[in-house]
């Protein structure tokens, strides 16, 4: 046994059944960091900027949104889930960085980590793709999980 949990004994990918399961409420957190080159950066001046293709942010949250709520469109595993809220973020940091952060909320058998992180992502690329005509050195630095709450453990990287 591979110790994975969507791996079966024979190794094969399969999707873990959670129908045995106590439904409870499930949070997660997670957070996406995009860099720009610093004259790209200084247009944020106002906490946006508007581009040919609309307002970054904005688009952004939205795009975010709908991409957490697809998520089990998106990886093959991933259970469909009604989710009760979906929450991004975004903000300069005082190294003018994005921070992009996405907290979802649903009261299931199973995790929302990966419609957090989809959310964060997708809300990073939509950054990426209203503002690539500025800059092709944008850079998308990490995506990492910050907390989960309900399930088998919870789980928290300091400071959120």
């Amino acid at each position: 046994m591979s110790g994975l949990s969507h791996i079966d004994k024979k190794n094969r990918p399969t999707m873990v059944d959670v129908s045995g399961k106590t439904a409870s409420r499930r949070e997660a957190h997670a957070r996406t960091i995009v860099e720009f080159p610093p004259d790209v950066a200084g247009r944020f001046s106002g906490g946006d900027i508007e581009t040919a293709k609309g307002p970054v942010f904005s688009t952004a949250v939205v795009a975010g949104v709908m991409a957490a709520k697809r998520t089990h469109e998106l990886i093959p595993f991933c259970h469909p889930l009604g989710l009760d809220n979906c929450r991004i973020t975004i903000e300069l940091d005082d190294e003018q960085r994005v921070i992009i952060d996405c907290r979802c909320k649903v009261h299931h058998r199973t995790g929302v980590e990966m419609e957090a992180l989809t959310g964060a992502s997708v809300a990073a690329l939509t950054v990426y793709d209203m503002c690539k005509a500025l800059s092709h050195d944008i850079v998308i630095r990490e995506t990492r999980l910050m907390s989960k709450t309900g399930g088998k453990e919870d789980y928290s990287r300091d400071g959120t």
